[in-house]
């Protein structure tokens, strides 16, 4: 590893409802047995107590559930209040365990080769099976888990990212509260220059789950997608990333009761304020287009 990336320092912030303490307990030991200097971490109890941790982990006890990007917005402030010199922030699922010890040296290495790399999506795995889904692989291209690549997107229980970037374009939207919120701030910070990489090589284990598990699932996928792309795109591409998107669920024949939610946060997300609008510069457009994902999919 260079001097460079040596210097880097690494911090972790882990969202915990508290209902997991046996897993957040594996996480934080495969969090300390990382190679090279300590990784400094925050759990943030996201509206309810945080179990016992080790000595020397932090913990930050919210009085309600702000979602997942408002408890990742608390632990990324809490390392600021503290004036700590963070240059990498890891954002890990409290039921995920880094498969290897070598992960933060290859984050320290990996942002130090590439000064435009701003964030680093990490390959989920099951911890059984070693199966990575298809859905956790974050392009179009999907077929390869094992393949490395730039990407347009990143997972938000698996990855890391240059503390910069959230100086230089702001955290995560609080209100989105679930779904969709990595995708914001993806395209934020490639409107503001940042890269962004997939990488195979580093790994989560996280038993594979269905995302519809989530009661809210439908409503917010439909609700976050709106306010996206309110949010972020040039006008005339609005109509036409929501219309694709809507011909796509269709295809996807989901239940009706899953319809009908999906069609309620669909209006609920134009109705509805969705934070301050600033779209992508179209040079940003054609960035994405690039990289093989055009902002209209």
């Amino acid at each position: 590893m260079t001097v460079e990336a040596e210097r880097l320092k690494v911090g972790a912030v882990i969202i915990t409802m508290g209902n997991r303490p046996d897993e957040l307990r594996a996480l934080l030991d495969s969090v300390a047995k990382q190679e090279g200097d300590r990784i400094e971490v925050v759990v943030v109890g996201n509206g309810s107590p945080v179990p016992e941790v080790p000595a020397g982990v932090r913990t930050v006890e919210l009085p309600e559930n702000l979602g997942i990007p408002g408890g990742r917005n608390v632990g990324i402030e809490a390392f600021g209040k503290d004036g700590k010199d963070i240059d990498i922030l890891l954002f890990l699922d409290d039921d995920g365990l880094l498969a290897r010890q070598d992960t933060a040296r290859l984050c320290r290495r990996a942002f130090a080769a590439d000064p435009e790399l701003g964030i680093i999506s990490f390959r989920i795995a099951d911890p059984d099976t070693g199966e990575t889904q298809r859905r956790h692989v974050p392009r179009l291209r999907a077929s390869d888990p094992m393949r490395s690549s730039r990407v347009t997107t990143f997972l938000g229980g698996a990855n890391a990212v240059r503390t910069k970037v959230f100086a230089e374009v702001g955290g995560l939207p609080d209100a989105f509260f679930y779904a969709h919120e990595e995708t914001d701030l993806a395209w934020r910070a490639l409107d503001a220059g940042w890269m962004i990489d997939y990488r195979a090589d580093m790994v989560l284990y996280h038993p594979t789950t269905a995302p519809s598990r989530h009661a809210v699932y439908h409503r917010m996928v439909a609700r976050n997608r709106v306010w996206l792309a309110r949010r972020n795109l040039p006008a005339p591409l609005v109509p036409v990333y929501l219309g694709l998107w809507m011909l796509l669920t269709l295809l996807r024949r989901p239940s009706r009761p899953a319809l009908r939610a999906w069609f309620g946060g669909f209006k609920e997300g134009l109705r509805t304020p969705c934070g301050p609008r600033r779209p992508m510069k179209w040079r940003t457009v054609w960035r994405l287009t690039r990289l093989g994902r055009p902002p209209v999919i």
